[in-house]
């Protein structure tokens, strides 16, 4: 039988890299670090809400926690001379010290901008999360969005599903657009894959993204080795 396989983890250690970067010396320290980083991803992911945030990623040494976050408006974030940056990482600073309370680590949050916003799950999902969430017709929402995406240059496929009581329908069902090509199987292939949710008065929208945004080839650096002269004979 087939299995449906998320599309970032088909290609961890091929084209992707982990979002929880730390290496814990023992079973103890596995299992709070592990806590920890979940606490502070569904923290972040309901305080920042609405601010076009992608990726949280999380890095670990013997001396620093860094938090580093994706966005498209990084001055919703940082607000105005840093305050609300501040004020976000006293916040995590928090959690933190709630689920593990020995961790002396030093707290950094690196905040980075998403320059083609288009181009990004997260964001594109987002925004057909606050198209619904304003009323508008979801098929309107659907191609609105995907012609928004696909003028990207980077962008070579994309496809949008949404899944609930669209339109306010007593029965759920299932509505998806695509345009361009998705190769899901092909490992090199760059695909950015979101799922959000629309809150509605009538139940929640599930919505789900895929961005193909071409083929990664790693350069492979062949060195050619010289052969051994060959001994003189005389």
């Amino acid at each position: 039988m087939t299995h449906t396989v998320h599309p970032y983890a088909h290609r961890l250690g091929v084209i992707r890299d982990w979002k929880s970067r730390w290496f814990a010396g023992d079973a103890k320290s596995y299992r709070e670090n592990i806590k920890v980083d979940e606490m502070i991803r569904r923290f972040l992911t309901k305080r920042l809400r609405g601010t076009y945030t992608s990726s949280i990623e999380i890095e670990r040494s013997a001396a620093e926690l860094r938090v580093i976050l994706a966005t498209a408006r990084p001055g919703l974030v940082i607000g105005r001379s840093g305050e609300n940056a501040a004020k976000l990482r006293a916040e995590v600073a928090a959690v933190v010290r709630a689920v593990a309370p020995e961790d002396r680590r030093t707290l950094k949050l690196d905040i980075n901008e998403i320059r083609q916003p288009e181009t990004d799950a997260a964001v594109v999902a987002y925004m057909v999360a606050e198209g619904l969430e304003k009323r508008m017709p979801f098929r309107r929402v659907l191609k609105q969005t995907i012609e928004k995406v696909i003028a990207a240059r980077e962008v070579e496929g994309v496809r949008i599903a949404v899944s609930g009581r669209l339109g306010g329908a007593e029965m759920s069902r299932k509505e998806e657009l695509k345009k361009g090509r998705i190769p899901l199987q092909t490992f090199r292939a760059d695909i950015d894959f979101a799922h959000e949710q629309a809150h509605l008065p009538y139940g929640v929208i599930g919505i789900k993204v895929w961005i193909f945004r071409g083929n990664i080839y790693q350069d492979k650096k062949t060195s050619v080795r010289m052969p051994d002269a060959a001994p003189l004979r005389g």
